[in-house]
């Protein structure tokens, strides 16, 4: 499977997952100079920026170990930017999702990174 599929599934399951827990989504790929962020919602209190990473195995690495932290840096960023244009008082938050396919199970991991 090309990784553009790959990740463009992985982020609508994330989504779906993310909803059925009672997540409202704000924003899907939010891009800017700096980078891009996966997924932008928010319940209760929470604004999350969340990270999906889409793997058929673990072969070379876990999903998460793909968030390096420069790549971290780059979402902290482009979050930064985000929160500048749509002011809020919920609590910004960063999750990582990993999906694993063909399965679709999803390890979600809440404040992965701050």
């Amino acid at each position: 499977m090309p990784s553009r599929t790959k990740g463009e599934l992985g982020e609508a399951l994330a989504a779906q997952y993310l909803e059925a827990q009672g997540w409202r989504m704000i924003a899907r790929n939010y891009r800017c100079p700096w980078g891009e962020i996966d997924l932008i919602c928010e319940k209760e209190q929470f604004l999350v920026f969340a990270e999906v990473k889409a793997r058929t195995g673990v072969r070379y690495g876990l999903p998460r170990e793909a968030v390096t932290l420069k790549k971290q840096e780059r979402i902290k960023m482009t979050a930064s930017l985000w929160l500048s244009e749509h002011p809020t008082d919920a609590q910004p938050r960063f999750d990582v999702l990993e999906v694993y396919l063909p399965s679709g199970r999803i390890n979600h991991l809440e404040n992965a990174f701050w």
